[in-house]
């Protein structure tokens, strides 16, 4: 663990994706405290520039909500809806690809096509479908981008099986009787952990392009103040007033280039040899 982290600190884009995503959960948890009204009420007169009133730093939209109190509560759902969609995603399709590579054949056959299927609908307009058959919520779009997001992760955990399922220590279990579930859960899947810890990082951050992106379209939730909400809000007017996009838009791009480097940081830390015959 002392040597992950090492590795991990040692690479300069790691270090700096970890400092802004501590920057970002910062904000989304105590943020809040700082600004205990709601993101939606009215601070000042509205299209106030930035850095004009230190009441409100960055200034206010077209109905006079204040910009930095936006981008806080913005954080939060951004953060919320990255982290639970990708973990429902992970739930999905670890199992579905230690099924389909442990056991092969017509198993493996069944869930690949599966598999293929919601990879041949591209993922943003399935996105939408679901989002709007199902009513803008937070929950609609958590869901939306697990069912979306998943495929990637079967297909990854399913080619690490296929190459795990002959290892000696994997027939040693098999020849000892022990059962098929147990093989897979506890011999196979821990030395898989390393490639979806990756794909997880990056996951969050494609979660949080996909619910903005959603938001921008007027699909978010309603009831929540989110970084794309504030972008599609800002749109119409972003020749008077370039501040309300530009802030949210400069916040999600932040976050996700966090992940990205996150994600490089960690496939260097975890699989060091690859990275080295990469350079």
């Amino acid at each position: 663990m002392m040597k992950f982290w090492k590795s991990m600190l040692r690479n300069p884009g790691g270090l700096i994706g970890l400092t802004l995503l501590l920057i970002a959960v910062s904000v989304a948890v105590f943020g809040p405290w700082v600004f205990p009204n709601s993101p939606w009420r009215m601070a000042q007169r509205p299209f106030l520039p930035p850095f004009t009133n230190p009441m409100v730093t960055l200034g206010t939209d077209a109905l006079g909500r204040d910009i930095f109190a936006g981008l806080i509560y913005g954080a939060r759902v951004s953060l919320l809806v990255g982290l639970v969609s990708t973990t429902v995603a992970l739930t999905i399709g670890v199992p579905v690809g230690a099924i389909a590579g442990y056991f092969g054949g017509r198993v493996d056959d069944l869930m690949m096509r599966l598999t293929e299927f919601f990879q041949t609908i591209p993922s943003f307009a399935l996105a939408i479908v679901l989002v709007a058959i199902l009513q803008p919520s937070i929950y609609s779009i958590v869901g939306a981008i697990a069912i979306v997001s998943w495929p990637p992760v079967a297909r990854l955990v399913r080619g690490e099986v296929l190459s795990l399922r002959t290892r000696e220590y994997v027939q040693a279990a098999v020849v000892t009787g022990q059962s098929n579930s147990w093989i897979i859960w506890r011999e196979i899947l821990p030395n898989t952990i390393s490639p979806i810890i990756v794909l997880a990082s990056l996951m969050v951050a494609n979660a949080i392009l996909l619910e903005s992106s959603l938001s921008f379209l007027g699909l978010g939730d309603p009831n929540l103040m989110s970084w794309g909400y504030m972008v599609g809000a800002g749109r119409t007017v972003i020749r008077q007033a370039w501040w309300i996009t530009v802030f949210p838009g400069i916040a999600i791009l932040l976050s996700v280039l966090a992940m990205n480097l996150i994600g490089e940081g960690l496939n260097d830390a975890l699989n060091p040899r690859l990275a080295k015959d990469s350079r």
